[in-house]
């Protein structure tokens, strides 16, 4: 790993976009939500936890950093190609042309795989920013494997620099932000100062609800919901009101999700809410609604009624 060059960490404000890209399931968002310093995004051990680009905004004195959340790159087996995965497979790669750095994160607690060469290939071939390459989950590695690994990642395709990282234990985040500014191109704030995702509440809230339903499902569940705001309302200031549907794709789905007598629904709800409420910052009152829409994911008008478009991957400014 080299060193920075103070010269270039001590400049004038820097500004830019920042993709965090790698397989499902690799720590993506979990670094991102690190490296801001809040939940912009939701964790589940489920593989496409993630289905589109989401934006977290790092704000320091001397910096604001962009970083890009973005779905897993997967090759896509014959019962995984929905027009969904495939979609969110295409907005990651978009994201690749429209920023001024690329972090490929991958599993650096085991030797990479096929699909880690694909990426660090793609990368090589496609992408005109600097790639830094970050290995994550260091905390699990042995320390008598941490060179063969690290090497075997090295040698997949040519990088700006590496990093070994664990942004569960927050390990080495502040050496990959001196990475960062490094490389980050001046610039002035492109988001106000206290803005923090290019989020709506809205979607955000959408996506808490989508989290509780992904850490309680098992199976095909987790991968055919989405949820919907019907409603939103904020009658007070320290009080709003929420009325969001879960769509299956099955009625045998419907049913489990809503339990016997309601108590899997009623579950969700209530640490949805209580999640929503931690976002706000007030009360919440959350309705749930359970709502069958056959093979949703595969068709074009319901993922852009539920934001899940190509559209979504545009580079956008504050």
């Amino acid at each position: 790993m080299h060193k920075v060059d103070p010269a270039r960490a001590a400049r004038a404000h820097q500004a830019g976009f920042v993709a965090v890209i790698g397989k499902p399931n690799v720590g993506k968002s979990t670094l991102v939500n690190a490296l801001v310093g809040d939940k912009i995004a939701i964790v589940s051990p489920k593989p496409q936890t993630t289905r589109r680009v989401i934006r977290g905004i790092l704000t320091r004195a001397d910096a604001q950093i962009i970083f890009v959340d973005t779905p897993g790159i997967a090759k896509l087996s014959a019962n995984q190609r929905s027009l969904l995965n495939r979609t969110m497979v295409e907005s990651a790669l978009n994201v690749i042309d429209e920023v001024d750095l690329v972090v490929f994160l991958t599993d650096g607690s085991r030797l990479p795989d096929s699909a880690d060469a694909r990426i660090g290939k793609m990368l090589n071939e496609k992408c005109r920013a600097p790639v830094l390459l970050a290995l994550n989950k260091m905390d699990l590695l042995k320390p008598a494997d941490v060179q063969a690994v690290t090497e075997a990642h090295w040698a997949l395709a040519r990088y700006a620099d590496w990093m070994r990282v664990s942004a569960t234990r927050q390990t080495n985040l502040d050496k990959l932000l001196a990475q960062i500014l490094a490389r980050l191109p001046d610039g002035p704030e492109l988001y106000p100062a206290d803005q923090i995702t290019d989020q709506t509440m809205q979607a955000m809230a959408a996506e808490l609800i989508r989290e509780q339903v992904l850490l309680r499902t098992r199976q095909e569940i987790p991968h055919s919901i989405a949820v919907a705001i019907e409603n939103w309302e904020e009658p007070r200031a320290d009080l709003t009101r929420i009325a969001a549907t879960i769509f299956v794709e099955r009625d045998t789905h419907k049913g489990i999700l809503i339990g016997a007598g309601g108590a899997m629904l009623k579950q969700i709800g209530q640490t949805a809410r209580a999640e929503i409420e931690s976002w706000v910052g007030h009360q919440v009152y959350l309705e749930l609604w359970v709502k069958v829409w056959e093979k949703w994911r595969e068709r074009a008008n319901r993922l852009r009624e539920l934001g899940l478009g190509t559209d979504n991957a545009e580079r956008g400014g504050g």
